[in-house]
């Protein structure tokens, strides 16, 4: 069957096509005598109906999807023909002109474009690392403790550290406002969870002691009613408790999952998780890093039908992150179209980058890099074997392990033909980030 390939646009091609019309009447005639076999109508007994009557309650659907079938055939063999490689769907509208005995098509789509990828050796990359030392076990081991703290009552004034439960009402001149008092409210002194001045009135109050005192809320403070206010608060400190953290002992060890209460084996432990979690963060840093230079190895036309369908598929899951957070996105403001167009062609770029760095130099995951993958996840579960067996009975779950471990090849890739400076970062720097 021919067909005529045009050149529209940079990326865009228009690919006119016909179907023969004598084809599709065979295949209509042929699904109507299968269909015929088990319809159902009053009166008539199953392969009873006449054809007449089947032709006209389901010949119109029937054509039609004989019709979209044809068309879709003859658009990929068409495909094929020309060797294309068509980014997104295509658009299908009929034609005049076509020969009697057939039915014309046009198909408009977009092409993936030709990527030249620079030379890699002229990247410039940042290569963290970070090691973990003794001390950096101490300072977990110190979160952990206050983690598990109990409070017990203390007969003093209160401190920073100390757990207050109070009572409180806050007044604008002289009235009060919404959200501006409560009762049996606690909270810790020092973590900053209340505003400054409302932590410096309650600071040095004791059991009993009712105090009166002024708050200023900032001028960026989340409630308009309020930002750049100063209110008066009345508050009664009905109770002060000093923390009590748990030794670090045999009792500890055990409630960290230590059976036996070796502190060692403690610490041994705590340091592998420590390092897992170091690498993970390195990781992904690295793995930042090398993707934003990786951006710039090619310059080329985006198919806008990928860079749509990105962008729609970054709007579905900003939308789902409300309904998960309890949002109702109906009663939101209507998200504009172009909102995630910058995100949706940085995303498509450096996809369509990376594929094209991925089968120039055979970057594809191998099995074994995939269960080597699968084996590193398992190690955080108490039961790996059937962490691993998860992973491979399910090829999707195994798709998504594949698409990480392919980045991970390109990013050595790139680590290993750019200029690399290396940087050891502290400990309470790479935690602290938001990698």
């Amino acid at each position: 069957m021919a067909t005529q390939l045009e050149t529209t646009g940079a990326l865009e091609r228009k690919l006119a096509m016909a179907v023969p019309v004598a084809e599709i009447n065979r295949q209509v005639v042929e699904r109507l005598r299968k269909l015929s076999r088990n319809v159902k109508m009053p009166g008539f007994r199953p392969g009873k109906v006449p054809m007449k009557m089947i032709e006209r309650s389901y010949g119109p659907q029937v054509h039609a999807e004989v019709l979209g079938d044809a068309v879709s055939r003859a658009f990929s063999e068409a495909v094929d023909e020309h060797k294309l490689r068509v980014a997104g769907q295509p658009r299908i509208e009929s034609r005049e002109g076509a020969a009697e005995h057939e039915l014309g098509f046009t198909a408009t789509f977009e092409v993936y474009p030709e990527i030249a990828l620079g030379e890699p050796s002229a990247l410039e990359l940042e290569r963290v690392s970070c090691p973990v030392g003794e001390p950096d076990v101490d300072k977990t081991i110190a979160i952990l403790r206050k983690q598990r703290v109990n409070w017990a009552a203390a007969d003093r004034a209160a401190q920073d550290g100390d757990r207050v439960t109070i009572d409180f009402t806050g007044t604008i001149d002289g009235v009060a406002f919404p959200g501006g008092s409560a009762t049996d409210f606690a909270f810790v002194l020092g973590e900053g969870r209340m505003l400054p001045d409302f932590e410096t009135g309650v600071r040095g109050a004791g059991s009993g002691e009712t105090k009166t005192f002024p708050v200023a809320f900032p001028a960026e403070y989340g409630s308009a009613d309020l930002a750049g206010k100063t209110a008066q608060f009345e508050v009664t400190v009905k109770k002060v408790e000093a923390p009590q953290l748990p030794e670090v002992d045999e009792a500890f060890a055990r409630q960290l999952g230590v059976p036996d209460g070796d502190l060692a084996r403690m610490r041994a432990d705590i340091r592998a998780n420590l390092e897992r979690e170091v690498a993970q963060r390195v990781r992904a840093r690295n793995k930042a890093a090398a993707m934003e230079a990786i951006a710039g190895l090619a310059s080329f036309e985006l198919p806008r039908a990928l860079v749509e369908a990105e962008s729609n598929a970054l709007g579905e899951r900003a939308i789902e992150d409300l309904r998960q957070r309890g949002m109702d996105p109906k009663n939101l403001p209507q998200i504009p179209p172009d909102t995630f167009r910058d995100q949706a062609e940085r995303r498509v770029r450096l996809g369509l980058i990376v594929a094209e760095i991925v089968r120039a130099h055979g970057l594809q995951a191998k099995p074994d890099q995939i269960r080597k993958q699968i084996e590193e996840f398992a190690q955080a579960y108490e039961n790996p074997a059937e962490v691993v067996r998860y992973y491979f009975s399910d090829r999707d779950r195994l798709a998504e392990v594949e698409a990480i471990v392919v980045e991970q090849n390109v990013v050595d890739w790139a680590l290993s033909k750019a200029r690399i400076t290396d940087r050891e970062l502290a400990f309470d720097e790479l935690m602290s980030s938001g990698q």
